[in-house]
């Protein structure tokens, strides 16, 4: 094994959510720690979470950046502001960075006066503010577009804005709500990039997303969560939870060139997922 498992990042037990009467998802439980790799210095980690549509992906997205409250349960994610070793705190709405799959953007702001707003609560002046905007505008390869406005910029363009975003309120855990829908074959390299780039943004960076594209789940994740509706007691029921989980770095598969074994395991998720 060329890697350990470090300390806990993210801790979801007993899960669920429900809008009025109905319940949405339940008994989500999940456990990811840091991963630390031999000659790597950090080890950012990304999971992956499919299913079927109307399994409760998107509201378990919601629940997991505090936009929803929980009916059941806690998600404790590690405290970065804390010294004391294993420090956690419950999740509250700002705690992780959530990019929607519209990238929702103020209209009425250019890049550079959103990312100044998404700064507003920090104790930086505003010369450490704007050093720190032309940073991550270089960065993110948008230094050209910092006077546009969103229905200037194209879909790639908008969600990087959307995601620097995010960072500037929550640099160690960012979710991502399909960040490949309806993407044309350059946006998705594009995005891909994206994805790199946030792995370099810190060392203990976490990229939660969800998508319909499987196989780009099994090359991109290193842990691959399936929501789906489960069988108890021999009955299929009408909420989503956690059906399977399919870790790629116990399997031999995580940060490898995508080939045969992972479309081999891209076909089991596949039938996972028709099975729920």
């Amino acid at each position: 094994m060329d890697f350990e498992y470090k300390e806990t990042l993210l801790y979801v037990e007993n899960l669920s959510v429900a809008y009025g009467d109905t319940v949405i998802i339940k008994d989500i439980n999940l456990v990811e720690k840091d991963v630390v790799r031999e000659g790597h210095n950090s080890t950012s980690q990304v999971i992956a979470v499919v299913g079927r549509s109307g399994r409760g992906k998107s509201t378990f997205f919601k629940a997991l950046t505090g936009l929803v409250d929980p009916k059941t349960g806690k998600i404790l994610i590690k405290d970065f502001t804390s010294n004391e070793e294993g420090a956690a705190k419950e999740i509250k709405e700002g705690d992780i960075g959530f990019v929607d799959q519209k990238y929702t953007l103020f209209r009425h702001k250019t890049v550079h006066q959103t990312l100044k707003f998404a700064l507003r609560k920090t104790s930086l002046t505003d010369a450490e503010k704007e050093e720190k905007i032309i940073e991550y505008l270089h960065k993110w390869g948008l230094d050209n577009f910092a006077d546009k406005y969103p229905n200037e910029l194209s879909g790639g363009q908008r969600q990087r804005t959307a995601i620097i975003e995010q960072l500037f309120s929550s640099d160690q855990f960012i979710v991502m709500d399909e960040p490949f829908s309806g993407l044309d074959v350059g946006n998705i390299i594009e995005v891909k990039k994206s994805f790199d780039l946030l792995n370099s943004t810190s060392e203990y960076n976490t990229i939660i997303f969800s998508t319909h594209d499987i196989e780009l789940a099994v090359e991109l994740a290193q842990v691959i969560y399936v929501i789906g509706y489960p069988t108890v007691n021999g009955e299929k029921q009408k909420y989503g939870s956690i059906v399977a989980k399919f870790d790629l770095r116990e399997l031999g598969l995580a940060w490898k060139e995508f080939g045969e074994e992972h479309l081999h395991l891209t076909k089991q998720i596949i039938n996972q997922m028709m099975l729920s």
